[in-house]
């Protein structure tokens, strides 16, 4: 059964990458520079954090999973 839920957890987190770009690449493609790129970038991240944990909350995780889970989410969106 563990196996099972890792599994659902990992294409869960595939489908979310392939839906949206990371932070960084959505910053290259408007061509930001500066202060205006590390403004984007800070709220990309902040909004992907709050999406992450709306997800972990979705998928009852708690304690360590949770937060391995955040980090990773909020890393993988912000493209770093």
């Amino acid at each position: 059964m563990m196996k099972t839920l890792l599994a659902a957890l990992a294409l869960t987190c595939l489908s979310s990458l392939a839906q949206a770009q990371s932070c960084a690449v959505q910053a290259g493609d408007k061509k930001l520079n500066g202060a205006a790129k590390t403004s984007f970038l800070t709220k990309c991240e902040k909004d992907a954090g709050a999406a992450c944990d709306k997800q972990a909350a979705d998928k009852k995780l708690a304690g360590a999973a949770k937060a391995s889970f955040t980090k990773k989410c909020v890393s993988d969106a912000a493209g770093t």
